[in-house]
């Protein structure tokens, strides 16, 4: 059986993904932003190996949060669920692309790494003029570019961890509104899917899924000179340089 962290499953995908996970028989450690809403995901899910708390909108939280993961010991998978999409620009940029990249820093590297994007990925300014440190001009669009930048570097640095991104699709949870057209079950499959799937088209890495099937993508994405540029703002930032020697 398999041991899944999973950012932001108090609710919506990241909390339906974990049920599945821990229905399977899968160990899966919860997140949240609080502890009112820490306590809220453990109702939801009372088997769950245990809820850490952090605000992933704040640097230092997000920093704490790490060490807790790591204190817990190895994982075989991250799903790096959080994101915002009501919000400032600053706090987009926050939680949906510099948290994921503090985390995969500084949380002690899984077997597989599952980063949640969107097709909105697909209008994003995609250009290395637009990856500069204002990060107040960084909106929801870009946000979800940046985390495939962010898989596809880790792919190509860390070769032995399966690295991959995901479109949940526009579905209905809290996020997506009740009228959102996608399958919400198929929302949270993929992701589960690459976690702890043995078939060989989930131990894969450095790709893009939508519903277990690769999807294109903004080409921009495969880039080396914007992923490192990508690298760079975020290290800027949060004063954590990405350990591309780390074993």
């Amino acid at each position: 059986m398999a041991r899944i962290f999973i950012t932001g499953s108090a609710d919506g995908l990241g909390h339906l993904a974990a049920k599945l996970l821990v229905d399977e028989g899968h160990h899966v450690v919860l997140h949240a932003r609080n502890a009112d809403r820490a306590q809220v995901a453990l109702e939801k899910v009372p088997t769950a190996e245990k809820v850490l708390i952090g605000d992933l909108s704040d640097i230092n939280e997000t920093k704490m949060l790490a060490a807790e993961v790591n204190a817990m010991g190895s994982f075989d998978a991250v799903i790096h669920n959080a994101g915002v999409y009501r919000a400032s620009d600053k706090q987009i940029f926050a939680v949906n692309s510099l948290a994921p990249y503090i985390l995969t820093c500084l949380i002690q590297r899984p077997k597989r790494l599952i980063y949640l994007s969107s097709s909105m990925h697909l209008h994003a300014d995609a250009n290395q003029k637009s990856l500069n440190h204002h990060i107040d001009s960084s909106n929801y669009s870009d946000s979800k570019l940046h985390v495939i930048l962010l898989s596809m570097a880790v792919a190509r640095q860390w070769p032995e961890v399966y690295s991959n991104s995901v479109d949940p699709g526009w579905v209905p949870t809290k996020m997506g509104g009740h009228g959102a057209p996608d399958n919400l079950e198929k929302g949270f499959q993929t992701q589960v899917w690459l976690a702890m799937s043995n078939h060989d088209q989930a131990k894969v890495s450095g790709r893009y899924f939508y519903h277990q099937k690769q999807k294109h993508y903004l080409p921009q994405a495969d880039d080396v000179d914007l992923q490192e540029k990508f690298l760079a703002m975020c290290e800027k930032i949060s004063g954590i340089r990405f350990p591309a020697d780390k074993t």
